[in-house]
This record gives structure tokens, C-alpha cells and sequence, in this order.
């Protein structure tokens, strides 16, 4: 068992230490916000992820998981101390360095046993880790040796247990090799294969990775817009280009583009970084505007279909940017909303999980429904917008059934053409024809 300590309880920093309590160590959390840490002492999420809340229970009650507010409870005994702290987006977009100074210092200001190897998990551009290590040198009392390792973090919003404890490879970044080896033994109950390598490359591993996910995803919408306007169905071509093994199907599903905390600001992140060395990066700036402009191709369906929006009742089924969690940073559905607002169009939405967070954003400007039935009665059309499974099992004889004139845009490509022919509903869908309900 090793004595750890996890700066910031965000997505990133309460699964990590969560999961490190689960395999046996004695795990500190901190968090400079009182209210958040008391929720968490009572065993409450303050994020949706599925699995969360039992294992933050599970190890309270087994005492390898602890809460506080108050650095000097937790860094002075700390052989490891998680940096897990939110890197915001600059209007720019590049990353904002505060909060990891923040805490680079306040570790600085603590530290007191010798050799703490202090895990960079927060995603961070590129020499990051150097400057951690300067940040917490200034801040010392005494000298006191120490390393900085980059262990940048791999995880899906409502997959990230499951992603941290059956990871592909666990990536360690550090010029020193025994710290290296001990962070490593950190994780050596999870059985995960571990790739060592430099800080920068590590760094630059985790933006790399994300930027060719969501060049990905811009790729097959592209091909997805391509198939409208040449008779081909994405879902065959996806599933035909997934078939070669050097290709996969991993991140080939057309729809409206990627969204949440992570691949937005990362590629916007590493277009700055490339820039830093006078580097273009045209390929991820065309990835970025082909997401940006994904979410309109749906809507622009909406005003062909209709000629105006203005009056339309209008249902959205889905808020998050994707199914199994609560965010809707950077979700397509918030595109779709203002557009549809800006087009005079009366908007109500029903989400699962997220309706929450919608108000804080729309306040009263849409309505909210406590289930799909409700939110499509007499709705003159309806966007899907996120995939939950709730959505995607829905019957399409429901459709028929609560809306004036069923006319669906899927964003979300979840039914297949052949099931919607067989209803009486216009049912538009991306990079797939159009089946059209001929009324009398």
C-alpha cells in the first residue's frame, strides 16, 4: 500500500483516486471547493459516472479513501502526489497553465518527505512537466529532492472505470528510470500493459491520441455527406471500411461530431502548440471546422423540409454530448438549440441525465420534459441528439403516435431506414437517404 494524494476532484481526479484506493492504497483527495469535499465525505458524486458512487462508498467504509480541503493533511505524508486539475481553454486555444501552478506551488509549499514523485494526470501541453518541477522548486522551504513524472490519462466519459482498470497500455513519461519503475508498481495490480518513455513524448502521446480520434469521427462525417450526395449509405460504408484491420470501426460512426472535455479543447490545444513552433497544423484546423459545421447539416435538413422554423414546436431528444454521462460541454445539442431558438422555433428538450445542466445554459428560454413521450407530444419535428439507449430502443410507432405529423432528425443515425419506411414518418438521417411518408 502507498500513501498517495490526488490534487483536484474533477472527472480526471476523483476517478483516479478512486481507483487507486480500489486496488489497495491509501488515497487523499483534495479539493479547495469545502462544499464539494463534504458531499463527497457522504459518499455523493459530484460527477455521473456509472459505478462512481459504489466505489466511492466501498472505500470510504474500507478507509483507503479520504477527503479534505486542507493540503497539510494530506502532501506532507504523500510518497505520490496526482496533479489532477482542470486545463480550461484559452479564447485562443491554447491551455490555461493556472490551476496546475496553483497546485505545482502548493505541493512546493508542503512537501516534506524526500523523493515524492509527484504524477502529472492533468492534460498538458508539451514541457509542462518542467515547468511543474521549476514551480514547486521556488516554492520549497528546504531542499528537498523530488521528480515529476507525465502519466497522462486515457479515459471515456461513462466508460472511465472500465477504461482505467482494462486500459490498453498505461503510459509513464519521466528521465528518471526508478521513478518511473515505482509509479509503474503503482498500478501493477491492474495487470496493464506499460509503455516508458520522455515527458514530451508522453505529453504529446496523449494530445496525439485524441487529435486522431476526432480526425476520425470529422473523417467519416465528411465521407457521411459525401454518401447523401452520391447514393451511398454510411452505415454500409463505415462497416465496410471497418472490416480491414488496419482501419477498424472504432470512431466510425457518422453523426454530429464530437463534443465533450476532451477532444474539442485538445485539438484546439494542439493546433496552439504546433503553432508555438511555427508549425501549421492543417489537417486537425480542417478536422475542427468540419465538427464545428456537423451539427448545422442536421438542421439545414430541418429548413428544406419546412421552409420556416419559426413556431415549430420542436422536441430534442438528448442533451449530453454522448450517452452515460451528464456533460454537455461542447454537445452538439447546444448548437442545435441556439440555431433553432435564433429560427424562431419553440424548443423542448428531455434528457436522462442532463437536464440539469441544459438549464444552467438555456435557463427559460426552452422547456425541459421528465420523459420522451412528453417532450414529443404534439411536436411538429424531433432532433436526436444523443444516443441514450432509452432513445434508441424507442419505438417509432411513439413518434407516430405523440407528434402532429411525425418528421425525425436523427442525429444519431439510430434507426434503420428499413424500419422507418415501415412507419408513417418523415425520417431524415446523416449520410443515408431520405425516407419520406407521402400523405393524402
Amino acid at each position: 500500500m502507498s500513501r498517495v494524494t490526488v490534487m483536484g476532484t474533477g472527472y480526471v481526479g476523483l476517478i483516479t483516486g478512486v481507483c487507486l484506493a480500489e486496488i489497495g492504497h491509501s488515497v487523499t483527495c483534495i479539493d479547495i471547493a469545502p462544499e464539494k469535499i463534504e458531499q463527497l465525505r457522504r459518499g455523493i458524486s459530484p460527477i455521473f459516472e456509472p459505478g462512481l458512487t459504489d466505489l466511492i462508498e466501498e472505500n470510504l467504509r474500507s478507509g483507503n479513501l479520504w477527503f479534505t480541503n486542507k493540503p497539510e493533511e494530506a502532501i506532507p505524508q504523500s510518497e505520490f502526489i496526482f496533479i489532477a486539475v482542470g486545463t480550461p481553454q484559452r479564447e485562443d486555444g491554447s491551455a490555461d497553465l493556472t490551476y496546475i501552478q496553483q497546485a505545482a506551488k502548493t505541493i512546493g509549499a508542503h512537501l516534506s518527505i524526500l523523493n515524492t514523485v509527484i504524477v502529472t494526470k492533468s492534460t498538458v501541453p508539451v514541457g509542462t512537466n518542467g515547468k511543474i518541477e521549476e514551480w514547486i522548486k521556488d516554492s520549497l522551504h528546504a531542499t528537498i529532492p523530488f521528480d515529476v513524472v507525465s502519466n497522462p490519462e486515457f479515459l471515456r466519459e461513462g466508460s472511465a472505470i472500465q477504461d482505467t482498470f482494462q486500459a490498453d497500455r498505461i503510459v509513464i513519461g519521466s528521465e528518471n528510470e526508478e521513478s518511473a519503475q515505482r509509479v509503474a508498481a503503482l498500478y501493477e495490480p491492474m495487470n496493464i500493459p506499460i509503455f516508458n518513455t520522455n515527458r514530451e513524448s508522453a505529453e504529446l502521446i496523449k494530445y496525439a491520441s485524441n487529435a486522431f480520434l476526432a480526425t476520425k469521427i470529422s473523417f467519416i462525417n465528411e465521407i457521411a455527406n459525401l454518401s447523401e450526395k452520391l447514393g451511398a449509405d454510411i452505415s454500409d460504408v463505415a462497416y465496410g471500411m471497418g472490416l480491414d484491420h488496419r482501419i477498424g470501426t472504432a470512431f466510425l460512426k457518422a453523426g454530429l461530431g464530437y463534443g465533450g472535455s476532451c477532444f474539442p479543447k485538445d485539438t484546439n490545444a494542439l493546433v496552439q502548440i504546433a503553432g508555438g513552433v511555427d508549425h501549421r497544423f492543417e489537417l486537425l484546423e480542417s478536422v475542427i471546422k468540419v465538427n464545428q459545421q456537423q451539427p448545422l447539416k442536421l438542421l439545414n435538413k430541418a429548413v428544406q423540409h419546412f421552409g420556416s422554423l419559426q413556431g415549430k414546436e420542436t422536441a430534442i431528444l438528448g442533451l449530453a454530448f454522448k450517452p452515460n454521462t451528464d456533460d454537455m460541454r461542447e454537445a452538439a445539442s447546444i448548437t442545435l438549440i441556439e440555431h433553432l431558438l435564433a429560427a424562431g422555433a419553440k424548443v423542448r428538450a428531455y434528457d436522462p441525465i442532463a437536464a440539469g445542466h441544459a438549464q444552467k445554459i438555456f435557463g427559460d428560454r426552452i422547456e425541459y420534459s421528465g420523459s420522451i413521450e412528453e417532450c414529443l407530444h404534439q411536436a411538429d419535428m424531433a432532433f436526436i441528439a444523443t444516443e441514450w439507449e432509452e432513445i434508441k430502443l424507442l419505438p417509432l410507432s411513439i413518434y407516430q403516435k405523440q407528434m402532429k405529423h411525425p418528421v425525425i432528425f436523427d442525429g444519431r443515425n439510430c434507426y434503420s431506414l428499413a424500419e422507418a419506411e415501415r412507419h408513417q414518418i418523415d425520417y431524415y438521417s446523416i449520410g443515408r437517404k431520405t425516407s419520406t411518408f407521402i400523405r393524402k
